[in-house]
């Protein structure tokens, strides 16, 4: 980057010190760009801005010296002209409500979280447009491990918004040649893709640790995706958005990854394990556990049959034996694999099944 180029970018602020908001943080700070990381935990940000490593959850890897880490949000956030929001969804709310007094009233906002909001099942950029309002907000999703992104490995993700001017802005602040952004304006479509996949990431974990072999885990993805598709449709989404990088992309870097969280979490499950014991032995978030039950209460709203996500609901909240989960899948009646396509093309009532 240009000196002329590096005086001109905006500041970039980063809530959350976990892997993801991490690895943005070294992303951007390698390209030349002035950042600040937030991080709740003080010791945390003091280890990282001495040590210029984040040892917690990106060990290893170093954090360029322009990336400033602090838990002091006013310094964090008050100049910064984007703020990317990289926590967990289901603590979004609460870290807005301890730093939203810092962030500026011309500050862009860009959800980094792949999940619903537990308490109305909202997405993170509806929380965002209501605990912030009159700012312009968008959607960072895509198939992307932190690490890799911090190591600088290749990805391709999504920049969404219903401002095409907001996200070609973002696209030119936040890209590199090996972080290349599309944009989008489908922003339902995005966020949905990105958090049902975690879902289906657990079920497809739970499938790899009974071993099914690979014939079922392609056809759980595939109907998988069905069931994404039809719930982001019911809700405005563009189907061509699910075969793209936020939708097919992440859901199959999801399935199938060695990185993968949520799906490291459905096998440790399939093999005995309950889910506080996967949590209790990690500090990263599965993101699947928590939005099976927002997306469910989406689905039953719109009178969407979602059968993947509702046995991985019982496995997970009501200690469903993974094999029973199994066979109440395979006993389903054989159907038309279109059927819910066609019903919601014919503009139908009812139930669409899966």
């Amino acid at each position: 980057m240009s000196d002329a180029h590096r005086q001109s970018s905006p500041i970039i602020g980063i809530l959350g010190a976990g892997s993801w908001g991490t690895a943005l943080a070294i992303h951007l700070g390698r390209t030349g760009r002035a950042v600040r990381l937030w991080a709740r935990d003080h010791e945390l940000a003091r280890t990282i801005q001495a040590t210029r490593e984040n040892p917690r959850y990106l060990p290893g890897i170093a954090v360029p010296p322009g990336v400033l880490c602090t838990a002091d949000a006013s310094r964090a956030l008050s100049e910064a002209r984007i703020v990317i929001v990289a926590v967990p969804s289901h603590g979004v709310q609460a870290v807005l409500d301890t730093v939203s007094a810092a962030i500026g009233p011309a500050a862009t906002l860009v959800s980094g979280a792949k999940g619903l909001e537990p308490g109305r099942g909202r997405r993170v950029s509806e929380l965002l447009e209501e605990l912030l309002p009159d700012r312009p907000v968008a959607v960072l999703s895509g198939p992307s491990f932190a690490r890799e992104v911090a190591i600088d490995l290749p990805a391709a993700l999504v920049i969404a918004s219903r401002d095409d001017q907001v996200a070609r802005e973002l696209q030119r602040a936040l890209s590199a040649s090996t972080f290349r952004l599309y944009t989008n304006r489908d922003v339902v479509g995005v966020e949905l893709g990105g958090a049902l996949k975690n879902v289906v990431a657990i079920a497809t974990g739970l499938c790899d640790g009974m071993s099914l072999g690979e014939n079922a885990r392609a056809a759980l993805i595939t109907r998988g995706l069905a069931e994404i598709v039809r719930l982001g449709v019911a809700f405005g989404a563009q189907p061509a958005t699910f075969l793209g990088l936020a939708g097919l992309g992440d859901l199959v870097l999801t399935c199938t990854g060695s990185l993968s969280r949520n799906r490291a979490l459905g096998l440790a499950v399939a093999r005995g394990s309950s889910v506080a014991e996967v949590e209790r032995a990690t500090r990263m978030v599965a993101e699947g556990v928590r939005t099976v039950d927002s997306a469910l209460r989406l689905a039953g709203a719109a009178g969407i049959a979602m059968p993947i996500c509702e046995e991985v609901q019982r496995v997970l909240g009501q200690n469903k034996p993974v094999a029973d989960a199994l066979r109440s899948l395979l006993a389903r009646e054989p159907r038309p694999e279109d059927e819910g396509e066609r019903t919601a093309a014919a503009g139908g009532a009812g139930r669409q099944d899966a």
